[in-house]
């Protein structure tokens, strides 16, 4: 997601503000059942991309008489790190935006305490395998995909790529930028892409694209904000790791988006929220969940974080309906997989990366 994600710089400054921001409650508030003690504060880790609107945080405020204070930094590859490393002392009491391609690691690692909140329609297709206990719950979805500037390569006279082996050709030399894999979900939902499409040789195919000028960035912002020439930067590159939703939020004023996903690139990413293990006001984060699966959330999601909402009776916006195509068969490693080589692969790649 989120994380997802196509963030305009003024809500990229909404989203700044908000980050540290502590949303008000009243004066009947909640119960800290790990102390006895009464707590109105309800501390929500997330990363970067995480906002809402206003009114629906402030709605929660008022149906629970919690108050939301926010904690975010990083993409969610950073979240997972951070989650882990204070797993003793957590962070806050609920997390948001660990996805799929991290999740083992903090699963295996005991940072989420079991938690089975009530799922909306059609969420169960995304639940975590092997997570019987329900520690996270699914939110979001989105597919990572390789995106291009159309406009750039029509004003170049130069055809865009259209598939991963595109990307290593003399063609599309020093025109990509992608989020790091140790870094970013993204980026590790990139390289998880190419092992599930090349297998073995996956290391050779990384090679050949650093070759090719691949540029690497620690996150989706700086990828596509700063790089992109479609961002918010003024950018060079005109092929940017990003996702499936990213076209219906680049519309000209003749009314067409002026970039593209490729979908034959894509990996599906699930961002997933649970309750902390050793959280101060564990109930306070189990509304917190629900509160990200109620459907004023889930129909909020397409236009605040620019992600699919796991509930499939939403509604999605007319623009997601001609512009954010899904793919119909996106590259998937198998969870156990990923939680058994995530490390080596790291390692792996980041020694091809740095050379």
């Amino acid at each position: 997601m989120r994380h997802l994600r196509m963030l305009a710089p003024t809500l990229a400054v909404v989203l700044a503000a908000s980050a540290c921001s502590v949303i008000g409650g009243d004066d009947d508030a909640g119960k800290d059942t790990s102390s006895g003690a009464a707590s109105k504060r309800v501390v929500l880790v997330t990363h970067e991309s995480f906002v809402l609107p206003e009114e629906l945080q402030r709605q929660f405020e008022k149906d629970t008489g919690y108050e939301i204070e926010t904690r975010a930094s990083g993409d969610a590859g950073a979240l997972t790190n951070k989650l882990v490393l204070t797993k003793e002392n957590p962070l806050g009491d609920v997390a948001f935006g660990v996805d799929n391609t991290f999740a083992s690691r903090a699963l295996d690692e005991g940072v989420f305490a079991p938690y089975a909140a009530k799922l909306p329609e059609g969420a169960d297709e995304f639940l975590l395998e092997g997570d019987d206990d329900q520690r996270l719950s699914p939110v979001d979805n989105a597919n990572v995909c390789v995106n291009v500037d159309d406009t750039w390569f029509a004003d170049k006279g130069v055809t865009p790529p259209r598939s991963l082996d595109d990307l290593v050709k003399p063609a599309y030399k020093d025109l990509f930028v992608t989020s790091g894999a140790a870094t970013s979900s993204p980026g590790m939902a990139f390289l998880l892409a190419t092992i599930a499409k090349y297998g073995d040789d996956w290391p050779d195919y990384w090679a050949d694209l650093m070759d090719n000028g691949a540029l690497l960035t620690d996150g989706w912002s700086d990828a596509y904000q700063v790089d992109f020439t479609q961002g918010g930067g003024k950018g060079d590159r005109p092929i940017v790791l990003s996702y499936d939703s990213s076209p219906a939020f680049t519309i000209a004023d003749d009314g067409t988006s002026t970039t593209s996903a490729l979908l034959d690139t894509c990996f599906r990413q699930v961002e997933y929220a649970g309750v902390l293990d050793g959280a101060e006001n564990p109930d306070g984060a189990k509304a917190l969940v629900d509160f990200l699966l109620s459907p004023e959330v889930q129909a909020a999601l397409p236009d605040s974080m620019y992600v699919f909402p796991v509930d499939s009776s939403v509604q999605l916006p007319a623009e997601w309906a001609e512009f954010a195509k899904q793919p119909t068969d996106p590259w998937q490693v198998d969870p156990a997989d990923i939680a058994a080589n995530r490390d080596d692969w790291l390692r792996e790649w980041s020694d091809i990366t740095s050379r």
